[in-house]
Protein backbone atom coordinates (compact mmCIF):
# COMPACT_ATOMS: atom_id res chain seq x y z
CA UNK A 1 0.00 0.00 0.00
CA UNK A 2 3.16 2.38 0.96
CA UNK A 3 4.51 2.21 -2.49
CA UNK A 4 1.39 2.30 -4.77
CA UNK A 5 0.16 5.92 -2.43
CA UNK A 6 4.33 7.20 -2.52
CA UNK A 7 4.36 6.10 -6.82
CA UNK A 8 0.81 7.90 -7.29
CA UNK A 9 1.85 11.30 -4.59
CA UNK A 10 5.41 11.39 -6.63
CA UNK A 11 3.43 11.42 -10.05
CA UNK A 12 0.96 14.20 -8.35
CA UNK A 13 3.87 16.13 -7.29
CA UNK A 14 6.05 16.24 -10.47
CA UNK A 15 2.93 18.83 -11.77
CA UNK A 16 3.71 21.96 -12.19
CA UNK A 17 2.77 24.75 -9.27
CA UNK A 18 -0.42 25.67 -11.27
CA UNK A 19 -1.62 22.96 -12.32
CA UNK A 20 -1.30 21.50 -8.37
CA UNK A 21 -3.28 24.85 -7.31
CA UNK A 22 -5.94 23.90 -9.49
CA UNK A 23 -6.14 21.22 -7.73
CA UNK A 24 -6.19 22.64 -4.43
CA UNK A 25 -8.87 25.04 -5.83
CA UNK A 26 -11.12 22.39 -6.79
CA UNK A 27 -10.72 20.30 -3.13
CA UNK A 28 -11.52 23.61 -1.38
CA UNK A 29 -14.84 24.42 -3.03
CA UNK A 30 -15.68 19.95 -2.17
CA UNK A 31 -14.25 20.76 1.37
CA UNK A 32 -15.61 24.29 2.27
CA UNK A 33 -18.88 24.65 0.06
CA UNK A 34 -20.06 20.74 -0.08
CA UNK A 35 -19.11 19.01 3.08
CA UNK A 36 -18.16 21.48 5.19
CA UNK A 37 -15.71 19.83 6.63
CA UNK A 38 -14.91 21.09 10.67
CA UNK A 39 -17.01 24.38 9.80
CA UNK A 40 -18.33 24.44 13.15
CA UNK A 41 -15.11 24.11 14.83
CA UNK A 42 -12.96 26.48 12.60
CA UNK A 43 -15.81 29.51 13.11
CA UNK A 44 -16.06 28.79 16.97
CA UNK A 45 -12.72 29.18 17.27
CA UNK A 46 -12.03 32.37 15.48
CA UNK A 47 -15.51 33.84 17.53
CA UNK A 48 -13.12 32.54 20.92
CA UNK A 49 -10.19 33.92 19.41
CA UNK A 50 -11.69 37.30 17.54
CA UNK A 51 -15.09 38.34 19.90
CA UNK A 52 -14.61 41.76 18.38
CA UNK A 53 -15.01 40.96 14.63
CA UNK A 54 -18.27 40.62 12.72
CA UNK A 55 -19.51 37.66 11.86
CA UNK A 56 -18.98 38.24 8.23
CA UNK A 57 -15.59 38.88 8.85
CA UNK A 58 -14.70 35.68 10.65
CA UNK A 59 -16.30 33.88 8.30
CA UNK A 60 -13.49 35.67 5.58
CA UNK A 61 -10.75 34.43 7.47
CA UNK A 62 -12.83 31.26 7.30
CA UNK A 63 -12.83 31.03 3.76
CA UNK A 64 -9.43 31.56 3.50
CA UNK A 65 -8.04 29.24 5.85
CA UNK A 66 -9.66 26.69 4.18
CA UNK A 67 -8.23 27.79 0.94
CA UNK A 68 -4.42 27.84 2.76
CA UNK A 69 -5.12 24.69 4.39
CA UNK A 70 -5.67 22.80 1.64
CA UNK A 71 -2.86 24.44 -0.47
CA UNK A 72 -0.83 23.32 2.96
CA UNK A 73 -1.68 19.78 2.05
CA UNK A 74 -0.99 19.73 -1.50
CA UNK A 75 2.25 21.87 -1.38
CA UNK A 76 3.74 19.15 0.99
CA UNK A 77 3.03 16.41 -1.67
CA UNK A 78 4.72 18.80 -4.25
CA UNK A 79 7.76 18.63 -1.40
CA UNK A 80 8.03 14.84 -2.69
CA UNK A 81 10.13 16.14 -5.49
CA UNK A 82 10.73 19.80 -5.51
CA UNK A 83 14.30 20.63 -5.59
CA UNK A 84 16.40 22.47 -2.98
CA UNK A 85 16.87 25.77 -4.94
CA UNK A 86 12.91 25.86 -6.00
CA UNK A 87 12.06 25.41 -1.82
CA UNK A 88 14.62 27.98 -1.22
CA UNK A 89 13.35 30.58 -3.48
CA UNK A 90 9.74 29.78 -1.98
CA UNK A 91 10.29 30.03 1.77
CA UNK A 92 12.85 32.68 3.19
CA UNK A 93 13.58 33.21 7.01
CA UNK A 94 16.66 34.42 8.85
CA UNK A 95 18.52 31.63 9.25
CA UNK A 96 22.12 33.24 9.45
CA UNK A 97 20.30 34.63 13.04
CA UNK A 98 20.36 30.78 14.59
CA UNK A 99 23.01 29.89 12.50
CA UNK A 100 25.75 32.73 14.36
CA UNK A 101 25.13 30.71 17.21
CA UNK A 102 26.93 27.29 15.59
CA UNK A 103 30.83 28.81 17.08
CA UNK A 104 29.41 29.23 20.30
CA UNK A 105 29.60 25.86 21.33
CA UNK A 106 25.77 26.20 22.11
CA UNK A 107 22.88 23.80 20.52
CA UNK A 108 19.61 25.92 19.61
CA UNK A 109 15.56 25.03 19.78
CA UNK A 110 13.00 26.54 17.47
CA UNK A 111 9.61 26.28 18.83
CA UNK A 112 6.30 26.54 16.20
CA UNK A 113 3.07 27.00 16.05
CA UNK A 114 0.57 25.27 13.89
CA UNK A 115 1.13 28.04 11.21
CA UNK A 116 1.21 26.84 7.41
CA UNK A 117 3.72 26.13 5.58
CA UNK A 118 5.25 24.14 8.29
CA UNK A 119 6.42 21.35 5.99
CA UNK A 120 8.40 23.38 4.09
CA UNK A 121 9.91 24.77 7.10
CA UNK A 122 11.34 21.70 8.74
CA UNK A 123 12.41 20.94 4.76
CA UNK A 124 14.24 24.82 4.47
CA UNK A 125 15.73 24.55 7.84
CA UNK A 126 17.36 20.98 7.00
CA UNK A 127 19.03 23.04 3.95
CA UNK A 128 19.87 26.22 5.72
CA UNK A 129 20.68 25.60 9.05
CA UNK A 130 24.49 24.42 9.98
CA UNK A 131 22.87 22.52 12.69
CA UNK A 132 22.09 18.86 12.32
CA UNK A 133 18.35 19.56 12.62
CA UNK A 134 16.05 17.30 15.05
CA UNK A 135 11.79 17.40 14.51
CA UNK A 136 9.54 16.43 16.97
CA UNK A 137 6.76 15.03 15.51
CA UNK A 138 3.49 12.83 16.67
CA UNK A 139 3.55 10.22 14.79
CA UNK A 140 0.36 9.48 12.74
CA UNK A 141 -2.19 5.95 13.34
CA UNK A 142 -2.10 5.26 9.73
CA UNK A 143 1.30 3.29 9.14
CA UNK A 144 1.11 4.20 5.32
CA UNK A 145 0.35 7.74 5.94
CA UNK A 146 3.21 8.11 8.59
CA UNK A 147 5.39 6.48 6.56
CA UNK A 148 5.12 8.91 3.91
CA UNK A 149 5.73 11.66 6.17
CA UNK A 150 8.80 10.19 7.25
CA UNK A 151 9.86 9.82 3.72
CA UNK A 152 9.12 13.80 2.95
CA UNK A 153 10.30 15.30 6.16
CA UNK A 154 13.84 13.33 5.84
CA UNK A 155 14.72 14.29 2.49
CA UNK A 156 17.41 17.00 3.31
CA UNK A 157 18.26 14.59 6.21
CA UNK A 158 16.57 16.01 9.31
CA UNK A 159 15.95 13.36 11.59
CA UNK A 160 12.33 13.01 12.88
CA UNK A 161 11.98 12.40 16.88
CA UNK A 162 8.62 10.86 17.93
CA UNK A 163 7.18 13.09 21.09
CA UNK A 164 5.54 9.33 22.33
CA UNK A 165 8.92 7.45 22.45
CA UNK A 166 11.31 11.02 23.44
CA UNK A 167 13.68 9.80 25.36
CA UNK A 168 15.10 7.24 22.87
CA UNK A 169 14.62 8.49 20.06
CA UNK A 170 16.48 12.11 21.46
CA UNK A 171 18.95 9.98 23.16
CA UNK A 172 21.54 9.37 20.68
CA UNK A 173 21.86 13.12 19.69
CA UNK A 174 21.60 14.63 23.10
CA UNK A 175 25.49 14.86 23.50
CA UNK A 176 26.46 16.39 19.82
CA UNK A 177 25.23 19.44 18.31
CA UNK A 178 22.21 19.75 16.97
CA UNK A 179 18.80 22.29 16.27
CA UNK A 180 15.64 20.70 17.95
CA UNK A 181 12.13 21.88 16.30
CA UNK A 182 9.05 21.92 18.61
CA UNK A 183 5.68 22.36 17.56
CA UNK A 184 5.02 23.76 20.54
CA UNK A 185 1.11 24.39 20.62
CA UNK A 186 0.16 21.20 20.41
CA UNK A 187 -2.86 19.79 22.95
CA UNK A 188 -1.10 17.78 25.62
CA UNK A 189 -2.54 14.73 26.47
CA UNK A 190 -2.99 14.88 30.12
CA UNK A 191 -4.07 18.30 31.59
CA UNK A 192 -2.96 17.63 34.37
CA UNK A 193 0.53 18.02 33.92
CA UNK A 194 0.76 20.77 31.53
CA UNK A 195 1.23 24.60 31.79
CA UNK A 196 -1.93 26.91 31.70
CA UNK A 197 -1.66 30.26 30.42
CA UNK A 198 -4.85 32.49 29.22
CA UNK A 199 -4.31 32.69 25.07
CA UNK A 200 -6.84 34.72 23.63
CA UNK A 201 -8.39 35.19 26.98
CA UNK A 202 -9.46 31.74 27.57
CA UNK A 203 -7.80 29.30 29.88
CA UNK A 204 -5.82 27.11 27.27
CA UNK A 205 -3.12 23.91 28.56
CA UNK A 206 0.35 23.75 26.80
CA UNK A 207 3.25 21.31 26.90
CA UNK A 208 5.42 20.97 29.29
CA UNK A 209 8.54 19.20 27.20
CA UNK A 210 9.54 22.07 25.14
CA UNK A 211 10.58 24.38 27.79
CA UNK A 212 11.88 22.03 30.20
CA UNK A 213 13.94 20.29 27.46
CA UNK A 214 15.28 24.06 26.88
CA UNK A 215 16.60 24.29 30.52
CA UNK A 216 17.82 21.05 30.68
CA UNK A 217 20.13 20.80 27.82
CA UNK A 218 20.76 24.98 27.79
CA UNK A 219 19.52 25.84 24.25
CA UNK A 220 19.19 29.29 22.76
CA UNK A 221 15.26 29.46 22.71
CA UNK A 222 13.91 31.00 19.46
CA UNK A 223 9.85 31.11 18.37
CA UNK A 224 9.21 31.18 14.38
CA UNK A 225 6.69 33.88 13.41
CA UNK A 226 5.45 33.16 9.50
CA UNK A 227 4.12 34.95 7.26
CA UNK A 228 2.50 34.15 3.72
CA UNK A 229 3.41 36.80 1.41
CA UNK A 230 1.24 35.14 -1.69
CA UNK A 231 0.10 32.21 -2.57
CA UNK A 232 2.80 29.05 -2.65
CA UNK A 233 5.48 31.96 -0.91
CA UNK A 234 6.16 31.96 2.96
CA UNK A 235 8.46 34.11 5.31
CA UNK A 236 9.69 33.21 8.57
CA UNK A 237 11.38 35.30 10.97
CA UNK A 238 13.30 33.57 14.24
CA UNK A 239 12.82 36.08 17.14
CA UNK A 240 14.99 34.34 20.33
CA UNK A 241 12.83 33.73 23.20
CA UNK A 242 16.13 33.22 25.63
CA UNK A 243 19.47 32.78 25.30
CA UNK A 244 19.66 32.01 29.44
CA UNK A 245 16.62 29.58 29.88
CA UNK A 246 17.92 28.10 33.23
CA UNK A 247 17.49 31.73 34.62
CA UNK A 248 13.56 32.12 33.99
CA UNK A 249 11.22 31.12 36.50
CA UNK A 250 9.04 27.99 35.69
CA UNK A 251 6.39 28.67 32.97
CA UNK A 252 8.04 31.88 32.16
CA UNK A 253 9.83 30.80 28.72
CA UNK A 254 6.16 28.72 27.65
CA UNK A 255 4.49 32.21 29.07
CA UNK A 256 6.89 34.22 26.50
CA UNK A 257 6.24 31.73 23.11
CA UNK A 258 2.49 31.91 24.34
CA UNK A 259 2.57 35.69 23.80
CA UNK A 260 4.17 35.27 20.64
CA UNK A 261 1.92 32.55 19.30
CA UNK A 262 -1.14 35.07 20.18
CA UNK A 263 0.65 38.06 18.21
CA UNK A 264 1.40 35.86 15.46
CA UNK A 265 -2.47 34.61 15.11
CA UNK A 266 -3.53 38.34 15.13
CA UNK A 267 -1.08 39.32 12.34
CA UNK A 268 -1.63 36.35 10.27
CA UNK A 269 -4.94 34.70 11.04
CA UNK A 270 -5.70 32.72 7.96
CA UNK A 271 -2.56 31.00 7.92
CA UNK A 272 -3.02 29.43 11.32
CA UNK A 273 -4.57 25.54 12.15
CA UNK A 274 -7.78 26.60 13.20
CA UNK A 275 -9.47 22.72 12.31
CA UNK A 276 -8.17 21.70 15.45
CA UNK A 277 -10.28 22.09 19.08
CA UNK A 278 -7.89 24.68 20.67
CA UNK A 279 -9.74 25.05 23.50
CA UNK A 280 -11.10 21.39 23.69
CA UNK A 281 -10.01 21.01 27.42
CA UNK A 282 -12.11 22.59 30.04
CA UNK A 283 -10.63 24.85 32.87
CA UNK A 284 -11.59 23.30 36.63
CA UNK A 285 -9.90 25.76 39.05
CA UNK A 286 -9.68 23.41 41.40
CA UNK A 287 -7.15 21.08 39.83
CA UNK A 288 -5.76 23.56 37.40
CA UNK A 289 -5.14 27.02 39.51
CA UNK A 290 -1.70 25.70 40.75
CA UNK A 291 -0.86 25.19 37.03
CA UNK A 292 -1.13 28.83 35.67
CA UNK A 293 1.97 30.61 34.11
Amino acid sequence: MYYLAYGFLYLVSLLPFFIIYLISDFFYFLIYHVWGYRKDVVLNNLAIAFPEKSFEERKQIAKQFYKNLIDNFIETIKLLSISKKQLQRRFTFNIELPNEQYNSGRNVQFHLGHFFNWEYANLALSIASKYPVLVVYMPVINKTIDKLFLKIRTRFNAKMIAATYYRRDFSPYSKGRYAIVFVADQNPGVTDNAYWSNFFNKPTPFVTGPEKNAKLNNCIVYYARFSKPKRGFYNLQFIMLTDEPRSLKEGELTKKMIRELETSVKENPAIYLWSHRRWKHAFKPERHEKLMI
